[in-house]
């Protein structure tokens, strides 16, 4: 039970035999004299569901609230969606006649949705956020902040003089290096419809206008992508990362590929504890040139003072 304090509104005003002090709310919501025993109020409202859950499974499987607002959407998921499987709530196949009636309110449903141009507009740019980061294989929450800063762009009039599907691939990128998810320029320039060199200028833009917090991309995160492809050994990665993490704590990795930095320091490891990876394979893979992992794989042993001789 429940003390009814003071400033609280007690609907005990209706008796003057009943003393404020006394009042206490009960697990099922009755105001009751603590004292007498009366009940004072027992029509009491409850906003909650009619029904139970005990386990979160449960609770969603019960719930009739309908999913969440979603900003990788143009109208954040509020309109309403018309199904395309031709089938009522019981599963079977409309008629003809109901097919055609269906066919023609999901035309209408759809013009309703992009009436205007800067709608249309937005729904294009947030699926082409949809369809990269799909190819990308990148998780759901990285197109959620991909939107929220492409909208972001879009409310400062910094698309003016750029193309949609560039400020679209920007946003994805940024929201990449935001989020600290290992995706390099080159690999979102594989996804994307615009030139490379557009897409670097345009995110340059945005995260200047925008003033995104963004950190140096940590080599070290691309190092289980990588060695996933060269299919290496747990040692071989775990020795790639103490490479990574001696010569980055001397700022040897400053200005360079992040790729092409993790890829060296997987050959130098490679060399280390074996099987010896060829360094084309490792470019290949890194996306980078030969004479970039030769240098950067140089660089790392001299700042190590390791010598390989084998």
């Amino acid at each position: 039970m429940t003390r009814i304090s003071k400033g609280q509104d007690r609907t005990d005003a209706q008796t003057g035999d009943v003393d404020p002090e006394n009042l206490v709310r009960t697990a099922n919501g009755e105001l009751m004299d603590e004292e007498t025993g009366l009940i004072v109020d027992e029509d009491n409202i409850d906003h909650g569901p009619e029904w139970r859950a005990f386990s979160h499974q449960e609770q969603q499987q019960k719930s009739r609230v309908g999913a969440p607002t979603t900003r990788t959407m143009h109208d954040k998921g509020l309109t309403t969606n018309i199904d395309w499987q031709n089938k009522d709530a019981s599963g079977h196949t409309l008629s003809q006649e109901k097919r055609s009636q269906m066919q023609r309110l999901r035309t209408w449903q759809e013009r309703i949705r992009t009436q205007e141009s800067g709608e249309r507009n937005l729904q294009f740019a947030l699926s082409e956020i949809d369809r990269m980061a799909s190819a990308l294989g990148v998780p759901r929450s990285i197109r959620e902040v991909a939107s929220v800063i492409y909208r972001q762009a879009l409310d400062r009039d910094l698309i003016r003089g750029r193309s949609i599907e560039g400020v679209a691939t920007a946003s994805l990128h940024a929201a990449c290096r935001q989020e600290s998810i290992p995706r390099s320029l080159d690999d979102i320039t594989e996804v994307s419809r615009v030139e490379r060199r557009e897409i670097g200028r345009t995110y340059r833009y945005i995260s200047q206008e925008l003033e995104l917090a963004l950190e140096p991309v940590d080599p070290k995160s691309y190092l289980p992508q990588l060695a996933s492809k060269l299919e290496t050994s747990d040692e071989v990665q775990q020795e790639a990362a103490r490479i990574v993490e001696k010569t980055t704590e001397l700022g040897l990795h400053s200005g360079k590929s992040p790729s092409g930095y993790a890829a060296a320091a997987l050959y130098a490891a490679s060399r280390i504890v074996g099987p010896k990876l060829t360094q084309r394979a490792v470019a290949d893979v890194a996306d980078v040139t030969v004479v970039t992992i030769r240098n950067r794989y140089q660089e790392q042993m001299d700042a190590l003072d390791v010598s390989i001789t084998h």
